[in-house]
């Protein structure tokens, strides 16, 4: 089956014809780095994290370009009040970003442009729409003349007319139309800026894109998403330039991502009404986030808050259950049902979904109706060791694209009985204080490991009591310890 996905453009699911078959140029709408990326950040590099994974699953050669806004008004103004260099700010920001993605297991993209990087292109293009008659110089500036393109507000839906009604438009002497919109800016007093033909500036917001895409991709891309909240005025504007530089088709399919919302308000800095990627990941998994994305339409819109969060750890739980009671079947499994028609029929599925607009709650439906079945056989002892294989198999062929199962830290981590103490008490040998130890030090799965073997030590000079404050303060910071006839156990809770 062909993957279809909904084109923001045409408003309709089209098969995904390339460029040049079996590539894909990809560009997302980055960041603009003024301060930490807050949830819905996240929300949309998950989304099209997703989206990448399954092209590449399913052949395509992917070229994946997110940029960075770091040139900008808002980074100057918070630069100004930091009293640092704008550059310095946005890149200690990126620097943040960069790591909150680690941690989500969003796969890095395979260009990351600046702004600042990119100054010849942009100028280069800004010249180009001049000398096509597409723009004009007023005051330093440089600006699109809207007038002059062919077909303003076909991805918005909306005519010039409407727009300019609807808009909040400032007064600008400087511009011969309202809806004109800023392709190079004169430099203030003091900002950051760039030499260029028309005097020291730096970009506008929109062209910025425009170059980047022409510089890393190509005059057309093949998929271009963003946020819905970019539709306009951002790509509407970048459609006007790219298309009237090149005079080609400037993008195949938009792809847009809903917005994750606080009520009825999406989550934004300027609103201040987000929580960072990091006071999530502070009470969250990064599999939870991802599961909590995952499990929406990627096009529709997210209410957060943390009922929803909690709802999707429980949910996730379950599906990791059953993938560790797969796990922990491999060596014991005695029965004589190799699930492959199941395990077959349920990929089958999810990859119908997924070839269907990338629908990732659909899919993980799927996997649920497979956990079900698979619980089943495990628990009527049906399940061959062939069996558990395929299962295993199937649940890793979906955390291949989904990324929110835990294999090594939901299985037991056996720890030995036998180690060989010469005193009547226990000693502790890991050197540390026990009330001091800490959920950041135990992320380390050797460090667990220690202070596991501390209680066995324990429990073998029959010191009970220090043997159960181990396992206690263990529990607190969420290392479950279960005893065993082949030694302690322990996972992550």
């Amino acid at each position: 089956m062909a993957i279809v996905l909904h084109n923001s453009l045409t408003r309709r699911k089209e098969p995904l014809v390339t460029v040049q078959p079996g590539k894909v140029g990809m560009y997302v709408c980055g960041v603009t780095v003024y301060d930490k990326s807050h949830l819905g950040h996240a929300k949309s590099a998950i989304n099209f994290d997703l989206i990448v994974r399954w092209l590449r699953h399913r052949g395509y050669e992917v070229k994946h370009v997110t940029n960075f806004t770091d040139v900008d008004d808002k980074i100057i103004a918070r630069a100004n009040e930091m009293g640092i260099d704008p550059l310095k700010l946005s890149s200690d920001m990126i620097r943040e970003y960069e790591k909150d993605m680690h941690r989500l297991k969003v796969k890095k993209a395979d260009i990351y442009p600046k702004a600042s990087e990119t100054m010849p292109e942009i100028i280069a293009m800004v010249k180009g729409l001049m000398d096509k008659g597409f723009a004009y110089e007023s005051h330093e500036s440089v600006y699109f003349s809207v007038k002059k393109a062919v077909e303003y507000g076909k991805l918005s839906g909306q005519s010039l007319d409407q727009m300019i009604a609807g808009a909040r438009i400032e007064v600008d002497e400087e511009k011969r139309d309202p809806m004109d919109f800023a392709l190079w800016k004169a430099a203030k007093p003091g900002e950051i800026a760039w030499d260029s033909p028309w005097g020291k500036g730096r970009p506008g917001w929109h062209i910025e894109c425009s170059a980047m895409c022409l510089k890393h991709i190509g005059p057309t891309v093949d998929i271009h998403g963003g946020g819905t909240d970019l539709v306009f005025p951002h790509h509407e504007n970048e459609i006007l330039q790219s298309e009237a530089y090149s005079g080609t088709q400037f993008t195949r399919y938009w792809m847009h991502n809903g917005m994750l919302t606080i009520g009825e308000e999406k989550m934004s800095k300027s609103l201040k009404n987000f929580f960072t990627i990091q006071d999530i990941l502070a009470k969250y998994k990064p599999e939870v986030v991802r599961f909590f994305v995952l499990n929406a339409t990627y096009s529709a819109p997210l209410v957060f808050d943390e009922d929803s969060l909690e709802e999707s750890r429980k949910a996730l739980e379950k599906l990791n259950n059953a993938y560790d009671a797969a796990l922990s079947t491999l060596d014991k499994a005695k029965g004589d049902d190799d699930a492959s028609r199941l395990c077959d029929e349920a990929w089958e599925k999810v990859e119908e979904r997924l070839d269907d607009d990338f629908s990732s709650r659909e899919a993980i439906a799927v996997m649920f109706d497979f956990a079900r079945e698979t619980n089943r056989l495990i628990g009527d002892n049906r399940l061959s060791k062939k069996g558990a294989e395929n299962v295993v198999q199937t649940f890793d062929r979906f955390n291949s694209i989904f990324d929110v199962l835990i294999r090594e830290k939901q299985t037991f981590v056996l720890v030995s009985e036998s180690i060989g103490i010469h005193d009547e008490v226990a000693v502790v040998r890991t050197g540390l204080s026990l009330e001091n130890v800490t959920k950041e030090e135990l992320a380390d799965d050797g460090r667990v490991k220690v202070w596991v073997e501390e209680r066995s030590i324990a429990r073998m000079a029959k010191n009970f009591a220090y043997a159960d404050q181990i396992r206690k303060r263990l529990a607190e910071l969420g290392i479950e310890i279960q005893d065993t006839k082949e030694g302690a156990g322990w996972k992550r809770k």
